[in-house]
């Protein structure tokens, strides 16, 4: 395997549309409340992949070292585990990400702001830094949240909440409330991808002392508590659709929970978290359609 590849793999190419999601979710309602800038919305996106990439290889590197990603792991095999990367090599990719989204940071603060609104770049690198810290502290370090049932959380926040609000302001300077729907049921759906991983990984996670929110509650319960995840997302965009209903192209973002809800009905009845690994892509990239059948209904039809 080429030296590419393995960086490649190491990134986890299918994570990126989930993580784009709330950008895209974002520029759609901002869509409707003033002009949407193109660069503005180029920049967010590719730092927004620049997260991602880094808390992928923070992941690897965090697991990889405690353990966790052991032979009894479901899923690929990290480039770690595998000895693909060593710790040093694994490292350096992450100080190095780290360094390039700084620099993309930068530059959207700069198109979005410029040198009038500069206390709102101040604020925005300071969330910036945070994700950071967040995306490399899920797992790296004895103090890692995601060990201690915060995953959750930070998911919510940084995928939903974040991600679509902050998306919002960085175009109109503004948060419309009734935003706030659509960044909860992105969030929602950010999180159920989370708990679907924690809950294929109940076993292992166990075994590591990984006490996800699905290893403290249980598998059963883990997936109720799945449930109630996916239908409150749905219950937020169908209230976020219908609190300013102009058009019937506003129901086509709609059509994205049937593959989810379908998807639902498999979980509630499967008994073996193995099954559940095939899952995981379904929902990531149902989530994905969902932001995409926003952005060009709201865009391009209203």
């Amino acid at each position: 395997m080429t030296a590419f590849k393995v960086w490649l793999n190491a990134a986890r190419p299918r994570t990126l549309p989930l993580s784009v999601s709330g950008i895209l979710a974002g520029t759609a309602v901002a869509s409707s409340y003033g002009e949407i800038n193109s660069t503005i919305f180029f920049l967010a996106m590719i730092t927004t992949i620049g997260f991602q990439v880094t808390s992928n290889f923070a992941n690897d590197y965090g697991d990889g070292v405690k353990g966790t990603d052991n032979e009894n792991r479901i899923g690929p095999k990290r480039a770690l585990q595998s000895g693909l990367l060593t710790r040093k090599a694994l490292k350096k990719g992450v100080i190095l990400s780290v360094l390039i989204n700084l620099v993309l940071v930068l530059f959207l603060l700069y198109v979005s702001f410029g040198q009038d609104n500069l206390h709102w770049g101040v604020l925005f690198l300071f969330l910036a830094g945070f994700s950071i810290w967040a995306a490399i502290n899920y797992t790296v370090g004895e103090s890692a949240y995601g060990y201690r049932g915060l995953g959750d959380i930070f998911v919510f926040v940084f995928f939903g909440l974040l991600s679509v609000l902050g998306s919002i302001f960085l175009y109109i300077k503004t948060i419309p409330l009734v935003s706030i729907l659509p960044a909860v049921s992105i969030g929602l759906l950010s999180v159920g991808v989370l708990n679907l991983n924690n809950l294929r990984d109940v076993t292992s996670d166990k075994m590591a002392g990984k006490n996800t929110v699905v290893v403290k509650m249980g598998f059963e319960r883990g997936k109720q508590y799945h449930a109630l995840l996916l239908i409150l997302s749905f219950l937020c965009m169908c209230a976020f659709i219908f609190a300013d209903f102009i058009n019937y192209i506003q129901l086509v973002p709609l059509v994205a929970y049937v593959p989810i809800f379908i998807h639902l009905g498999f979980v509630r009845k499967t008994s073996m978290p193995q099954r559940l690994d095939p899952e995981l892509k379904k929902l990531a990239l149902s989530t994905f359609l969902l932001a995409i059948l926003l952005y060009f209904s709201y865009i391009y039809f209203l």
